[in-house]
């Protein structure tokens, strides 16, 4: 299926996004792996074949950005699919936090997304059939203690996906969300895994994310959340959130113990 697609990936040094383009790779597609580790970029190339293209870049800033665009202008093939997977976490009280930690996570979680993809489209409209795919979270539909920031970001990148799929509806680009659950990648740190396991929260390993997205690109469906459980209670978060702030209110003294500690 992804035979002759060529696929802008974001954050393909990162845990999820290398698993993403090892499966893509594999399905025929060719890849443009955007990410800021130019040394571990080439190393994945390598591992798949040396066939595709890095591109070292800072989607945070517009130097960053540009040379992606450039890059892709210049693909004989053009560009069929973006994948919007870079990003950071958080997991700290948010009185805690300074102005640089809080507009770094806003930057590269939604407003680089955003700008990028603005930059991308014109090279997208020029194809018979597109995809953009922004990665989201559970986070992005549930507010979780400690993460108020990063779920402000995820919330923003949602909302942004559903307003410009419903405005690009009368074109041949389909813009798509892609929410995974806790996951066990370097951008949870050790406590936040601890926490998780206290509180039996379920981590997917990184290679069940890539497996899920990548059986969603085939799909047509404008969005997907990952986990039982956690698709019931984004459903109940949006009709009756009392339900989940009693639930997480009995977790806060976990929750916060963790983030104290």
């Amino acid at each position: 299926m992804f035979t002759n697609k060529t696929i802008v990936l974001t954050g393909a040094n990162g845990g999820i996004g290398s698993e993403i383009a090892k499966l893509l790779s594999k399905a025929g597609a060719t890849l443009v792996l955007v990410g800021l580790d130019e040394t571990g970029l080439q190393q994945l190339n390598q591992q798949l074949g040396g066939r595709h293209h890095t591109i070292q870049a800072d989607i945070s800033i517009s130097e960053g950005r540009r040379s992606i665009v450039t890059f892709c202008q210049h693909l004989k093939e053009g560009v069929d699919i973006v994948i919007n997977n870079a990003g950071v976490g958080q997991f700290s009280l948010f009185e805690d936090m300074d102005e640089n930690q809080i507009s770094s996570i806003i930057n590269i979680n939604l407003s680089s997304t955003i700008l990028l993809t603005q930059s991308l489209l014109p090279l997208l409209l020029t194809r018979p059939r597109a995809q953009i795919i922004n990665i989201g979270s559970i986070l992005g539909s549930i507010g979780f203690p400690g993460s108020s920031v990063y779920c402000a970001s995820k919330f923003g990148i949602r909302g942004f996906t559903e307003a410009l799929r419903r405005e690009l509806m009368d074109t041949k680009i389909s813009i798509r969300y892609f929410a995974p659950r806790a996951t066990s990648t370097t951008i949870n740190t050790d406590k936040v895994v601890a926490m998780n396991n206290e509180l039996g929260t379920k981590m997917d390993s990184a290679q069940q994310v890539a497996t899920e997205l990548v059986e969603f690109l085939k799909g047509n469906k404008s969005s997907q959340y990952l986990g039982r459980p956690e698709k019931l209670f984004v459903i109940i978060n949006s009709v009756l959130p009392w339900i989940i702030d009693k639930s997480l209110a009995k977790k806060l003294p976990i929750i916060k113990r963790y983030l104290q500690g």
